[in-house]
């Protein structure tokens, strides 16, 4: 599908579900595209399904190597919160035939697949040891040097 193709239909997506911007379904067609390289699988047949365990899982690695501390602020932008929402990507996608899918594949395999915060915020959190406490005399007072 050329590109000009494929924004028309996105565009097409929008016009009857203007939760997610085009910047989402862009995102996630590359992120399928890092998912599918990242597990090595073939570029036809029935091996070359990503499941939508796998998809997540890409999607969270792709953008933290794409938008670091920033991909849930992105995300938010585009309209995305929660793991669901990319499923709704994806099968509004599947209804179109951009992407194809299995039987067994269905739009709550998405949902709460992990939680933003532990996804997205978390790994750029500090870590270690907190830093050294005052000592205080009784009452609450701060000790003096």
């Amino acid at each position: 599908m050329d590109n000009q193709h494929f924004v028309d239909e996105i565009d097409s997506i929008r016009d009857t579900d203007p939760r997610y911007e085009l910047d989402a379904y862009v995102f996630v067609c590359e992120a399928l595209q890092y998912t599918s390289r990242m597990l090595d699988k073939p570029r036809s047949g029935p091996d070359r399904h990503v499941s939508p365990i796998e998809l997540l899982e890409g999607i969270r690695k792709y953008a933290l190597q794409e938008f670091g501390p920033m991909a849930r602020t992105v995300f938010g932008t585009w309209g995305i919160t929660r793991t669901g929402d990319f499923g709704n990507v994806v099968f509004n996608m599947i209804d179109r035939e951009i992407f194809g899918k299995t039987g067994t594949d269905k739009p709550e395999d998405f949902a709460d697949g992990y939680a933003f915060e532990d996804a997205f915020t978390k790994p750029y959190l500090p870590t270690g040891r907190p830093g050294p406490q005052r000592s205080t005399r009784p009452g609450g007072r701060p000790r003096l040097p």
